[in-house]
């Protein structure tokens, strides 16, 4: 199968422990005998093992490619880490004082205010893995780069945050590729002029404009 891909998008962002999850559960193409997950500071690396000795240990083979930054999350009612504080961590300040003259809060409501404890919220920072960018930002290197697309469109599938949209050729045949939020999206491909000829056509022949001398 002679495969490849041509364009691509993506602004997938997961958990970090999400995708190691991800990695220990998947099965991958025959194409790939394994994976290999390296840190390097804020980057992560997913590199490509592959399955046959056709290819040379000095070729560089395709990996996915991750920026890690951190997100701080907040733990609900029900124990579950989330992204967004609860409404009633939130109290807003004199929402019940009365005033005394004036826009002024009195004294007594300052002071049932001060008494009055703020609910404690559990939070910490997560660390995400952030696949964002085009092909040769996320999906690095020619060797076993579409059997590496497949793994990225599972992860895609996996991810509960970003989209993934993608051009690829499948014997010869193009594919449009479109997973959003974890779910497959009806994708086509159009045909459109080329730009560059459109703003050849429209750029301003300096040279042969009688309004200048």
């Amino acid at each position: 199968m002679n495969s490849r891909v041509f364009r691509l998008h993506s602004t997938l962002e997961l958990p970090l422990d999400d995708v190691h999850e991800f990695f220990e559960e998947i099965d991958l193409p025959v194409e790939i005998e394994d994976i290999e997950i390296t840190r390097r500071n804020n980057t992560l690396i997913v590199k490509a093992v592959s399955a046959e000795d056709n290819i040379s240990k000095y070729t560089p083979t395709a990996q996915l490619k991750a920026s890690i930054a951190e997100n701080r999350v907040y733990e609900n009612e029900d124990g579950e880490w989330v992204e967004e504080p609860p409404e009633d961590a939130q109290p807003g300040f004199g929402s019940n004082s009365s005033s005394s003259g004036g826009d002024s809060p009195s004294w007594g409501s300052l002071a049932q205010a001060e008494e009055e404890e703020e609910p404690e919220i559990n939070s910490k920072l997560r660390e995400y893995a952030c696949f964002k960018g085009d092909r040769e930002t996320v999906l690095q290197n020619t060797a076993l780069q579409y059997p590496m697309f497949e793994v990225l469109c599972d992860l895609a599938r996996y991810a509960e945050r970003g989209e993934l949209t993608a051009i690829a050729a499948v014997d010869d045949t193009l594919e449009a590729h479109r997973i959003v939020e974890g779910e497959d999206r009806a994708a086509t491909i159009e045909i459109v002029e080329d730009p560059r000829e459109r703003e050849a056509e429209n750029t301003v022949q300096w040279r042969d404009n009688k309004f200048i001398n």
